[in-house]
């Protein structure tokens, strides 16, 4: 029995954020729930892997997140939730936009009311997406070896930047994204935005459309083609999910201070990475080079996105503290301890890498 009066709500809570979550919280003794369908690949693994861990400690709701009266029954004792359930691939809104409209969109407002029918309403943060700000198309970027270069004085994204949703994905989740900060403004309930770049670490078993970095990693441990869509130049932040857990809980600590606002999360300027850079990376660290194939652009995609986490940082204090190296090494020791493959994969050793700039 917890000590603790607090009860926490996870929304896709098997997934790979909402796992590592629900780990570090049920390890401190917190209660936490558990809603989750378990439609995403990996959910079953990580959920199986939680009950092992924290047995008879773990409530789990198997629920679809449209659905209002299991949705009600999770939040009616919450004392925080935490909202990941999502559609999450660009490429299947492209083929059923309504279901990702339904998912992202209708199944946010469906949290978000049965939220404001409480008498108390407990905090949200809720995890948005930069595919909010679009593909970028107007950043003046040249072209490197293996990554682009900002022009001028750009070197990452703020909040100020104007909305500009691309892909039914990236309609969805800022409609999503624009209901949360709403709720804060017209009904005043507790709620926190985060506009996140790529998260990534232990129990992310990623695909094509979402965790390339894990993806990535896991097919070349499996001597599988990795299927790069455009030139592989494209450079993202990177934040380690541990970084992103100690994120969410000064965002918790300080959300009356930060309801109705929506920040920028990510690795920031100092912790980038470019898709050739992640391939020599893995050449450099097992010896061998992945077996690379080329596609087209895909819809969307951003050639560069930094995020800027001044914002945040100023006002929690908040900084990422695992490097880009370290990070990667422990998501290799991950995948070679659960995910099977043929042969091993050496994670120690590789070079560093290198800062956006530099």
């Amino acid at each position: 029995m917890s000590t603790f009066s607090q009860v926490t709500l996870i929304t896709g809570g098997a997934g790979f954020i909402g796992t590592n979550l629900a780990d570090r919280l049920l390890s401190e003794g917190r209660e936490v729930v558990i809603f989750d369908d378990l439609s995403r690949p990996g959910t079953r693994s990580n959920l199986e892997w939680l009950t092992r861990r924290h047995e008879h400690r773990t409530r789990v709701i198997l629920a679809d997140i449209l659905d209002a009266r299991a949705i009600e029954d999770a939040v009616a004792k919450a004392t925080e939730v935490y909202h990941f359930a999502a559609q999450v691939a660009v490429t299947t809104s492209l083929a059923v936009p309504l279901r990702d409209f339904e998912v992202n969109a209708r199944g946010t407002l469906t949290l978000l009311e049965a939220l404001r029918r409480r008498a108390d309403p407990p905090p949200l943060i809720f995890t948005s997406t930069n595919k909010v700000y679009g593909a970028l198309d107007d950043l003046a970027l040249r072209a490197g070896d293996r990554r682009y270069l900002p022009e001028g004085d750009l070197t990452a994204i703020n909040e100020h930047r104007a909305l500009d949703f691309h892909s039914p994905y990236g309609c969805s989740k800022g409609a999503a994204d624009q209901y949360v900060l709403d709720y804060a403004r017209c009904f005043g309930l507790p709620t926190v935005v985060f506009r996140m770049s790529c998260i990534y670490g232990p129990h992310q078993h990623g695909n094509e459309d979402q965790g390339w970095i894990a993806h990535f990693m896991i097919r070349s441990a499996c001597r599988q083609p990795v299927v790069i869509y455009g030139d592989g130049r494209q450079v993202r932040d990177v934040l380690y999910i541990d970084d992103l857990l100690d994120a969410f809980f000064r965002a918790m600590q300080n959300v009356r201070q930060l309801s109705g606002r929506a920040f920028n999360i990510g690795g920031g300027p100092h912790n980038t990475l470019s898709l050739l850079e992640l391939i020599e990376h893995l050449r450099e660290r097992t010896g061998r080079a992945p077996d690379v194939r080329y596609a087209e652009t895909r819809c969307g995609d951003q050639r560069y996105y930094v995020s800027d986490t001044t914002a945040f940082t100023e006002a929690t204090g908040w900084r990422p503290r695992v490097t880009v190296d370290e990070g990667l090494a422990r998501l290799g020791e991950w995948i070679n301890e659960h995910i099977p493959r043929t042969g091993p994969v050496v994670v120690r050793g590789g070079p560093r890498l290198q800062a956006a700039g530099r």
